[in-house]
């Protein structure tokens, strides 16, 4: 496919045109939870990246609809829990399509809390242990930007989502 000329001087691409071609980045798969005052809540999400290592902070971006994002952010922390390649249910439950189990259900794996009181997933690839430093609205969703307290991995390949289906990292 190749752009017309008039993509690149409209600074808006076509809503559909943009939800295509994001399906077709391969993205890893997180699940964002917080607990606290506000409540214990979970979601997958797929936007999440490192912003600095000096100091270690990254940010994920949740639908602002989603009582994840007022809850994270009246708690003011959260855990990133990058999914294992064995974990794509998991992913499902907290997408809100539970295949024979409730949706957002915490009892779908085993969780255990962080040094920030944040929740976190014991099988997970890796983990980051965040306190919250800034929260930022853009059109439909929160950005949450975090302070990495703590973070840690396991041997476990990392789950990914491309073209709208699961799949793994080939090994090296």
């Amino acid at each position: 496919m190749t752009l017309a000329p008039d993509h690149l001087t409209d600074p808006r691409p076509l809503r559909s045109d943009f939800v295509a071609a994001m399906a077709n980045a391969a993205t890893g798969v997180t699940v964002v939870a917080t607990d606290g005052p506000a409540g214990r809540f979970a979601q997958t999400v797929s936007a999440m990246t490192s912003v600095s290592a000096d100091p270690p902070s990254l940010l994920v971006c949740v639908n602002r609809r989603s009582p994840l994002a007022d809850a994270a952010a009246r708690n003011g922390v959260f855990a990133v829990s990058v999914l294992a390649v064995e974990q794509a249910h998991v992913s499902d439950v907290f997408a809100g399509r539970a295949h024979g189990g409730a949706p957002y259900d915490f009892g779908c794996a085993p969780w255990r809390h962080l040094a920030t009181g944040a929740p976190a997933l014991t099988e997970a690839a890796a983990v980051f242990d965040c306190r919250l430093s800034a929260s930022y609205e853009h059109g439909t969703h929160r950005i949450l930007l975090g302070d990495v307290r703590a973070s840690g991995l396991t041997t476990a390949r990392p789950l990914v989502h491309h073209a709208r289906a699961y799949g793994a990292p080939r090994a090296l």
